[in-house]
């Protein structure tokens, strides 16, 4: 790139992932952000964000990724965080089926409370989590199932992933950029050491991941 960073126009693209607690939703963010993964499990209390750079077809974009709570005493919190959304990411464990027969819940949830100009056309990417878990053999939820619940949809994007393993989780951000860029609100804007809190974040995810 021969502009600097900091001269060149950015944009900013506002991410939710959402899904039942202990899918993996703060770990696909800790592994595509910061390139780290915890055995140790802590639930994420109310909402919390990081973000990272990168190009998407040339264009120099900044990804919000707004991490949730799962547990539903939670769920009020929704309406202050979906809005102005670009993107919404659904997580479901495919070794419990539970976790993927609530995420109709959580799609209708989030239309209902983002507010969305045009719901029908509102992006969203599945992503299928910890396909590393015993070899496969724990696995309760199919591609095929998965697949037909995003086609029945309009066609989701829809990757199996491992947080732990790092598998898919940079290609499945790569595309939740550009379904969000497609969408974006005319926010373009100029950043000017914008985002002080998760500073480390952007240094570290300066890099294009496609």
């Amino acid at each position: 790139m021969d502009i600097s960073i900091s001269q060149r126009k950015r944009t900013l693209l506002k991410v939710i992932v959402l899904g039942d607690s202990g899918v993996g939703k703060t770990s696909l963010m800790n592994q595509y952000v910061y390139k780290k993964f915890s055995q140790q499990y802590k639930a994420t209390i109310g909402a919390d964000f990081v973000t990272k750079e990168l190009l998407v077809d040339d264009k120099l974009v900044t990804l919000q990724i707004w991490d949730t709570a799962g547990q539903e005493r939670f769920h009020s919190l929704g309406a202050a965080f979906y809005r102005g959304a670009d993107c919404c990411v659904l997580v479901y464990d495919v070794n419990i089926q539970k976790t993927f027969d609530t995420l109709s819940n959580w799609h209708a949830d989030f239309l209902k409370q983002a507010d969305t100009e045009n719901p029908d056309a509102f992006p969203f990417v599945l992503l299928g989590n910890k396909i590393d878990v015993d070899g496969g053999n724990s696995r309760r939820v199919t591609e095929k199932k998965a697949r037909d619940w995003c086609a029945s949809r309009g066609n989701i994007p829809y990757f199996e992933t491992s947080a732990k393993e790092s598998y898919s989780v940079d290609d499945a951000f790569l595309c939740v950029a550009k379904v969000a860029s497609e969408n974006e609100h005319e926010l373009d804007i100029y950043f000017r050491g914008i985002s002080e809190a998760p500073s480390e974040a952007v240094e570290q995810g300066s890099g294009c991941a496609c």
